[in-house]
């Protein structure tokens, strides 16, 4: 008997476990290029609390190297393959932005949630793929490609409106095409073709994003943003991500994208802790 599927919801706060089945993503850490290091990956997250499992077989680090669709494709395989052996009622989500991973990894495992990082701008079957499949759609933010997108760092206005704006827009033209409203989540793509300055300023006005109505994903893990702010090296960036994810929570953002994913589990316990507390004595006022 298969075990009964855990519910996805993206409305709740909840932590997304980064799996990447990469020799190459920036933070060293989470590099897991064999079976072994995949399986430990998956059991530690499920451990820690995750509440979905994000599996990229494409790095998409500035300046990353192009990878052949077939071995995105192997890569991908191996990563939700062992999620589905060794966690098999857990959600899984796929960091693509190719259409026909979607397709293969939807027959050969079932349905998925799709992480595209280009909104569906950098395959035309994207969107028309996950309406067909019904399946649940994370849009990111973000101009270019992974190779290109750090030398397009020019807004005409704020980088707030321009994100704000762009996700109006584009999430009317996704909803046009079939993917139900409901299935829509949103990515502001911190790190993604934006100055460390433009980061700051773009999680300064989040909650403008959180307005629109849709699930909000923050993906600032060990980032640059807070790396490079820091003088550190990512793998010294742990304290300036909790500190940060607590401002995305503060915000609306409901999910956590992270490499460490009990303390973020722990930092979206101790929010909603705080929150509750501050609903009860605002009632009490």
């Amino acid at each position: 008997m298969k075990p009964e599927k855990i519910p996805f919801d993206p409305a709740r706060r909840q932590v997304m476990a980064i799996l990447n089945v990469t020799p190459d993503s920036f933070y060293a850490e989470s590099r897991m290029p064999d079976a072994d290091a995949v399986e430990r990956r998956v059991r530690e997250a499920v451990a820690a609390g995750a509440s979905v499992i994000d599996v990229g077989g494409y790095s998409s680090r500035p300046g990353a190297d192009e990878v052949s669709p077939e071995e995105e494709w192997r890569r991908v395989e191996r990563g939700v393959g062992a999620v589905r052996r060794l966690a098999p009622a857990m959600p899984v989500s796929v960091d693509t932005f190719r259409s026909e991973i979607v397709t293969r990894t939807v027959e050969r495992f079932g349905e998925v949630i799709v992480n595209d990082i280009s909104a569906g701008e950098l395959d035309a079957r994207m969107v028309p793929t996950v309406a067909r499949l019904g399946l649940r759609y994370i849009a990111m933010h973000m101009k270019g490609d992974p190779k290109t997108m750090q030398s397009r760092t020019d807004y005409r206005r704020d980088i707030v409106t321009e994100v704000v704006d762009y996700f109006r827009v584009r999430c009317r033209r996704l909803e046009e095409a079939g993917i139900a409203r409901e299935r829509i989540i949103l990515d502001p793509g911190f790190g993604f073709a934006k100055t460390l300055e433009q980061n700051y300023e773009l999680l300064a006005g989040l909650h403008a994003l959180c307005d629109l109505g849709y699930p909000v994903l923050a993906g600032l893990s060990r980032k640059s943003m807070i790396y490079r702010l820091l003088d550190v090296a990512p793998a010294d960036s742990l304290a300036g991500t909790v500190a940060l994810d607590w401002e995305c929570l503060r915000q609306g953002a409901s999910i956590l994208r992270v490499h460490d994913v009990r303390e973020a589990v722990d930092t979206v316990r101790l929010f909603e802790a705080f929150d509750r507390a501050r609903q009860t004595r605002q009632t009490n006022l």
